[in-house]
């Protein structure tokens, strides 16, 4: 008989007596007094002890008896029918145990509380038609359980209370809803969609300068041209434990990539470095991904503070936007309290010094009233000191500039998106081929200057800055206006350029990079009658709307407030109007203030050799290392100057040679590639010089430093090659590896990479390279990698998603192998006949790993952590092992002898002798020179053990040895030292 056919047909008049049995009725009221009221306490056995096991014994027999009456096919086969009554009165007893009270239970309804009965009941040990046959009485015996509840006085009364808690508790919990989610008359949600599209629209375009897209439009899309930069910090300092081959590396994260790591950061980065674009990609991100809940806040300082007031409190901070006063009540303070606020701070450096503690006090103030937020603070380099907001969780990195191949994608991405896209290869030979203008394209500003230039001129280039601002400055005041044929009064650029520097000297003076409307034409009014040829524009106001709206020099944050386009062509006029009024004074004696650096430099560029020796001598004079490093800085800007004077300046910074500090080095190498010449020489350069003059070499973002850089490429320090591995990601990727990461000497300091993008770079190296892989290197671009590149030397640590090697199958140059750390690999198959030499693997869940050691003929060294027993019997034939490190639970030393070159044996503190025969085995070490064991096999070793060559025991333990022991061992291994290891390393 098929047991899922089983039917019992018994009717209620029979059942309901003999189960009204088990329970006992209840008074009148809910039931509150013993809360909450139990199952338990309504049987008879548990309560009034009306009925005892013998009842419900019988009370199960007859059950079971009427169930069998029932007409139809017999659902059990003879005999069976003691053993269920005896199963069902064990179940029905389980009511006593079950803590569920009666509303509970209705609630569950007969099956589920059929099935919660069962668990609590003994397994009935049934065949598999009675079981089924038990499982049927006993729903049919919750069901008739259930309806007795539901007859009770107390269940109704109790079935109310409980409704009445429930509905309480609900408004509770909606109450507190509300006040956590959007308003539920929708404005929040509305609102927010409007202000996310907004968002996405105001800052989705860049402006190209100088020249057009389209008719009518003079912006390009932001999605189109934007080049995703690289972030950086220093590495932390290595663990002291840390094992060879796992040295931290560089930290390195793609800056649109922040917030998948961080929450507050302070980003640092040089002017025209892509600061601004960066705010602007991750608003217009945020905005087109509302799924992800972020609500951008974009609040430039020089826009807030541009009157002096105070910052603004989050319900002010849409204060300037077409949207001010259309948000929701309070839907600031909303946003921000739920962490869905993403905060972009641009721009510390741009408001006075004098300003920038108040401004960090704003700033705690709001992450201690709204934590959980998101917060990103830009800033240039040394505006704020280094730990500035440390204290408040902010992880500060810096901007790194443009490498070779950003440069190439911007150049490329920019001549699209002119709608040129075939006009720029030219460029990329000609920035490729000139050092002056490669040192140049560092930023994204520069390099959108440079394409423009390039376009404008057909393909002529300047090689220096002061040139290339100069031609920038013709470019964008002229605009093309008169070879198109717009009918506007001609002037030239030299008016232009006096009022324009009028501006910037007022900026610079103030400290400001931004100026109120009525402020620039009452600049421009006053400067008007001393620049005539400016009449021909008209009064003050239309002369102002001119460099607005035809110069590209000049943009409107605001209807009421303008500013630069960006700060370099500030610093440049600035220092054309310090030339003129013969304020040189003025300009030294701000050498050490950080918003003047550029304008110093500009000055001595543009100024006479008289103007640049009075510059160059003064700040010489100063004394401080600042002030004498923008001295030396400057010498590349004076195309005439005092032969003695210039000598003065370079033996003055030799006084800061070598630099003694990271920071220093940094320093002295963003003067230029000049530095090289004055940098230790790599053949005599000790291991400290030899770091900080790579680290200033690696600060000039030169193609020229490459060359001296490769002068330490035969290194032997760690510190030095890890030092020459930071610098690749500042470079040419290829040519870098090519000049200098493949000379290396990778073992044991192999070449880190950390990230896709660093294994996307490598191609082909002269010679089978070392490499460790570890981190967030994804299995995809691992196995791209190692279809391109055949590697001799091979890391793989704390990879997550790598599952199977795969991709190493194919690698018959792999030689040295580490892997550790990577808890989803299971398949490590593809290792098999491998020419591997020496092989350290700690793997806990790879099947078959010993067949594939027992496949590698050539093994030398092995280093072994697993949780499975492990054979010497199982080595190649061919197998000559030097070094053997072993943490297995069962080592098998049974063929070991024949290694009889090996001088390191480390067996591990599990290993005990199995038999006599073990010590002959290892007695045939005779070149032994280390050995590792437990102390507890130290009487045996003694014993029975004699290596002539052993000058260390190693002992895992940390008992005291037994009294004469370790003069015996002295007598036995005359030469031999015992040391202790103080940690033992469990699998």
């Amino acid at each position: 008989m098929d047991a899922t056919t089983a039917g019992i047909r018994l009717a209620s008049a029979v059942v309901a007596p003999l189960i009204k049995k088990l329970l006992r009725t209840e008074g009148a009221g809910a039931g509150l007094v013993d809360r909450p009221q139990r199952i338990s306490s309504y049987v008879s056995w548990r309560e009034k002890r009306d009925l005892d096991a013998a009842d419900l014994s019988r009370l199960a027999d007859t059950l079971v008896r009427e169930a069998l009456r029932a007409p139809g096919e017999r659902p059990l086969a003879p005999g069976d029918e003691a053993g269920v009554a005896a199963a069902l009165a064990a179940t029905l007893h389980s009511l006593g145990d079950l803590t569920l009270s009666d509303v509970e239970a209705v609630r569950l309804g007969p099956e589920a509380f059929a099935r919660r009965l069962r668990a609590a009941a003994p397994h009935p040990g049934l065949s598999r038609d009675a079981e089924l046959f038990h499982d049927r009485l006993v729903e049919l015996a919750c069901l008739h359980i259930l309806n007795f509840f539901t007859q009770r006085s107390t269940f109704v009364a109790a079935t109310l209370v409980e409704q009445s808690r429930l509905h309480a508790e609900t408004i509770a919990k909606v109450d507190e809803l509300l006040t956590r989610l959007p308003r539920q008359d929708g404005r929040d949600t509305a609102f927010e969609e409007r202000y996310l599209a907004y968002v996405a629209r105001r800052h989705s375009s860049l402006t190209i300068f100088g020249l057009d897209l389209e008719p009518g439009s003079a912006r390009w899309p932001l999605d189109a041209a934007y080049v995703s930069l690289e972030v950086s910090r220093p590495p932390a300092a290595p663990a002291t434990d840390a094992r060879a081959g796992e040295t931290p590396a560089p930290y390195s994260l793609p800056a649109d990539d922040l917030f998948t790591e961080h929450d507050r950061v302070l980003l640092r980065g040089d002017a025209g470095s892509g600061k601004t674009t960066l705010i602007q990609w991750l608003a217009v991100s945020a905005a087109k991904a509302p799924g992800n809940g972020l609500i951008p806040y974009v609040l430039p300082l020089r826009t807030l503070t541009r009157h002096g007031e105070r910052l603004p409190a989050p319900r002010d901070f849409l204060a300037g936007t077409p949207l001010a006063g259309e948000a929701p009540e309070g839907w600031e303070s909303r946003v921000l309290r739920d962490g869905r606020a993403l905060l972009l701070v641009d721009g510390i450096d741009e408001i006075p010094e004098d300003e920038r503690d108040r401004t960090r006090d704003w700033l705690v103030d709001l992450t201690f009233a709204h934590p959980g937020n998101r917060w990103l603070i830009t800033s240039r380099p040394s505006a704020v000191r280094p730990d500035w907001l440390a204290g408040e969780e902010f992880t500060e990195v810096t901007l790194a500039p443009m490498s070779p191949g950003n440069v190439r994608s911007f150049i490329e991405r920019w001549h699209t998106a002119a709608g040129t896209p075939e006009g720029y290869a030219d460029l990329l030979e000609a920035v490729r081929r000139k050092p002056d203008l490669a040192r140049l394209a560092t930023n994204p500003l520069l390099c959108g200057l440079i394409c423009a230039l390039h376009r404008e001129r057909r393909g002529f280039l300047p090689t220096g800055r002061k040139e290339l601002y100069t031609a920038a400055l013709s470019m964008l005041l002229h605009r093309r206006d008169r070879e198109r044929g717009v009918p506007l009064p001609y002037l030239a650029e030299e008016p232009q350029l006096q009022l324009l520097q009028r501006l910037a000297h007022w900026l610079i003076r103030n400290g400001r990079t931004e100026m109120d409307r009525s402020r620039a034409e009452d600049l421009i009014a006053a400067a008007l009658p001393a620049v005539p040829a400016a009449h021909a524009l008209g009064e003050a106001p239309l002369v102002y709307r001119h460099f607005l709206e035809r110069t590209g020099l000049l943009r409107a944050p605001t209807v009421d407030t303008v500013e630069f386009v960006h700060r370099t062509f500030q610093d440049f006029l600035g220092a054309r109007a310090a030339l003129d009024e013969g304020s040189l004074g003025e300009l030294t004696a701000h050498a050490d203030d950080d918003q003047w650096e550029d304008v110093i430099r500009m000055a001595v560029a543009q100024g006479r050799p008289r103007e640049r020796t009075e510059i160059i001598r003064a700040l010489l004079d100063r004394g401080t290392n600042r002030s004498v490093l923008l001295a030396y800085a400057s010498l590349q800007y004076a195309a005439e100057l005092d032969p003695a004077l210039r000598a003065a300046t370079e033996a003055a910074v030799r006084h800061l040679l070598p630099p003694r500090t990271v920071e220093e080095a940094k320093e002295l190498g963003r003067t230029g590639p000049l530095v090289l010449e004055l940098l230790a020489h790599p053949g005599g350069a000790s291991e400290e010089e030899a770091v900080m003059a790579i680290t200033a070499a690696g600060e000039t973002l030169s193609d020229l430093a490459i060359p001296y850089l490769a002068g330490f490429r035969y290194t032997t320090s760690p510190l030095v090659h890890d030092a020459l591995v930071a610098l690749w990601a500042r470079f040419d990727a290829r040519e870098y590896a090519r000049e200098v990461i493949e000379h290396l000497r990778h073992d044991p300091h192999a070449l880190q990479i950390v990230h896709d993008s660093q294994a996307n770079a490598l191609h082909a190296f002269a010679r089978p390279p070392a490499l460790v892989i570890r981190d967030s290197v994804s299995a995809g671009a691992l196995a791209a990698l190692c279809s391109r590149v055949l590697v001799e030397n091979l890391g793989l640590f704390h990879l997550e998603e790598l599952h199977d090697l795969e991709f190493l199958r194919e690698q018959r140059s792999l030689e040295v192998l580490q892997i550790s750390r990577c808890p989803g690999l299971t398949d490590v198959t593809a290792l098999r006949s491998l020419p591997v030499r020496v092989a350290r693997l700690n793997l806990s869940a790879a099947r078959g790993l010993n067949e594939v050691i027992a496949s590698w003929p050539h093994l030398n060294s092995l280093e072994l952590h697993s949780p499975r027993p492990w054979s010497a019997r199982d080595l190649a034939p061919g197998a000559d092992l030097e070094f053997l490190v072993l943490d297995t639970p069962v080592v098998d030393v049974r063929g070991l002898g024949r290694h009889a070159g090996m001088h390191i044996l480390n067996l591990g503190h599990r290993w005990r002798p199995a038999r006599s025969a073990d010590w002959e085995e290892l007695a045939r070490l005779e070149q032994l020179q280390e050995l590792a064991v437990s102390d507890e096999t130290l009487e045996d070793l003694v014993e029975h053990l004699r290596l002539p060559s052993l000058r260390t025991l190693r002992l895992y333990g940390d008992e005291e040895l037994p009294p004469g022991l370790e003069e015996r061992f002295a007598q036995r291994f005359p030469g031999a030292e015992i040391e202790s290891f103080y940690t033992v390393y469990e699998q």
